[in-house]
């Protein structure tokens, strides 16, 4: 019985530094915010480190909506007027990864350049 009792407390400590690790792993992701104004991403290029995991996150400025697309980081999100939005994506090979707003096309352009 009291074998049972000290494999279980072992258990549960490698079970927290498991999950303490796991934490740790994720607070070291990459954020990037973009503006979209004017149905214009701001910036328009943005570089991060490749090998990483990106939370994009998406702020529309604007009143209407727009949607955030890319075929090459196969994600395609609305993200409301005067809203936000988050899009994890990666971890990414060194690259140019365009993206676009698919309600106004002409202007709303950008690319995730991966280094």
């Amino acid at each position: 019985m009291i074998i049972l009792k000290h494999v279980l407390v072992i258990a549960a400590i490698l079970m927290a530094e498991l999950t303490l690790g796991t934490a740790t792993v994720a607070a070291q992701d990459t954020d990037v915010r973009v503006v979209i104004k004017d149905h214009k991403f701001v910036p328009a290029e943005i570089t991060v480190p490749a090998g990483k995991k990106i939370k994009l996150i998406v702020e529309n400025q604007d009143a209407t909506a727009e949607e955030f697309e890319s075929y090459e980081l196969n994600r395609e999100k609305v993200v409301p007027g005067k809203g936000q939005i988050a899009i994890f994506v990666g971890p990414l090979s060194p690259g140019r990864y365009p993206f676009f707003g698919d309600f106004h096309k002409d202007t709303a352009k950008g690319v995730l350049i991966v280094q």
